[in-house]
């Protein structure tokens, strides 16, 4: 039997990104978000949502750029920092001894000590509530040596994710494989 708890935000797993854009001044600004993912593979398009009140929303909207850095688990520390200060009282960067590195290919900094960073242009907005979802096509994606896998792309093992758990409001870390994808037989086909 289930439970209803009503209308929430229960969506499991929901990323940790951490969010660089640019203020009007220049500076370099980041901020923890949960609320997105991957929405189009053509144009490859990843969609973040922030409220109003956030100092990046702002900066995006000026800027028309972003960047999704991932962290992993040794991060944590730095990712749940810049989802808890604002960026309009501190220097993220500064304060967390953290480096930004200019794009080459969107008006947005990325995190040098961050694994992964998918440097993305905005291409939509769309206000829903009290979020305002930003969807940028991802123009590169960027990833350490050290935690790409045979395949050449990144293996979740060495990245080490971390996941925000929207009902505790707790961190985690990417479990052991359970299967391949798409490898799944129709149910009247497994008999043969």
């Amino acid at each position: 039997m289930k439970r209803s708890l009503g209308a929430r935000t229960l969506a499991y797993p929901t990323p940790v990104f951490v969010v660089g854009s640019y203020d009007s001044e220049g500076n370099p600004n980041l901020m923890a978000a949960a609320w997105g993912g991957i929405c189009c593979s053509k144009p490859p398009s990843v969609a973040i949502s922030l409220r109003a009140a956030t100092y990046s929303h702002g900066c995006i909207r000026e800027s028309g750029a972003f960047t999704i850095n991932i962290p992993s688990e040794d991060l944590i520390r730095e990712a749940d920092y810049v989802g808890t200060f604002s960026g309009r009282d501190v220097d993220k960067f500064q304060e967390l001894g953290l480096t930004p590195v200019k794009s080459d290919l969107v008006n947005a900094p990325w995190v040098e000590e961050f694994p992964v960073v998918l440097e993305c242009r905005l291409n939509h907005t769309l206000e829903i509530g009290m979020h305002t979802q930003y969807v940028g096509e991802i123009l590169d994606v960027k990833v350490d040596e050290s935690v790409i896998g045979e395949n050449g792309v990144p293996d979740i093992e060495l990245l080490k994710p971390i996941f925000y758990d929207p009902g505790t409001r707790g961190y985690y870390g990417a479990g052991s494989i359970l299967g391949m994808a798409y490898t799944a037989k129709r149910p009247d086909k497994e008999r043969e």
